[in-house]
């Protein structure tokens, strides 16, 4: 579950006819939105890449996101190029093209295959390790994709000017993990503590290499 408030819920009561006064409570305040920003040395924004929050002691919120566990081949192309999953998550993997694919990975969290298969069919991949995928097709070696598997609920995506909106946290101390495919560190990961506040966005600034890694 999401911290709690130090605000008191205010409690109301309101008459209506035959029940006398009856008690209504009112919604508490939606949790703060959390912005941050991602940039390059040159501080230049950085797309796609993922933010994670460590949940704060005591939350025991499970992940589940707004999006379908889903990445599709489209235009010889995964579509999302990258994508956010809890843990444990089963992966759909819509074939939009006319052609066949062939999905594999290589990587450590979850090595697999899937054999080749054609337009409108659909295989899946369940992901049991937390940690970062990456995908390609045997048939086409231009093909990449990424699936960061993750553990926690308070992750997202940078858009095109490198901002992500955490949803669902209080300000305050948190310890953050940014991967994203160019990243010079281990695992492709940038991590540090950030005091993080409705009202200031954080600015996380990322030594990348020239090209993706696979």
């Amino acid at each position: 579950m999401p911290a709690t408030s130090k605000h008191r819920v205010p409690t109301l009561a309101l008459r209506i006819a035959g029940l006398g006064l009856v008690p209504l409570t009112l919604s508490a305040a939606p949790p703060a939105v959390l912005p941050l920003q991602v940039v390059d040395a040159a501080g230049l924004p950085v797309r796609d890449a993922v933010i994670e929050i460590a949940p704060p002691p005591g939350d025991t919120r499970r992940p589940a996101f707004r999006w379908r566990n889903a990445m599709a081949q489209r235009d010889q192309a995964f579509v999302p190029g990258t994508l956010i999953v809890p843990r444990g998550a089963v992966v759909a993997f819509p074939n939009l093209d006319t052609v066949r694919h062939s999905i594999y990975s290589f990587s450590k969290p979850g090595p697999f295959k899937i054999d080749l298969y054609g337009h409108d069919q659909t295989r899946t991949q369940q992901f049991k390790v937390a940690g970062s995928i990456a995908l390609g097709c045997n048939i086409h070696d231009q093909m990449r994709g990424y699936i960061r598997v993750t553990d926690t609920p308070y992750a997202a995506l940078t858009d095109l000017n490198g901002l992500a909106r955490i949803e669902g946290l209080a300000p305050g101390t948190y310890s953050v993990v940014v991967w994203h495919p160019a990243i010079r560190g281990a695992n492709n990961e940038w991590r540090g503590r950030l005091q993080l506040d409705a009202d200031k966005r954080a600015r996380i600034a990322l030594a990348l290499r020239a090209t993706g890694a696979r």
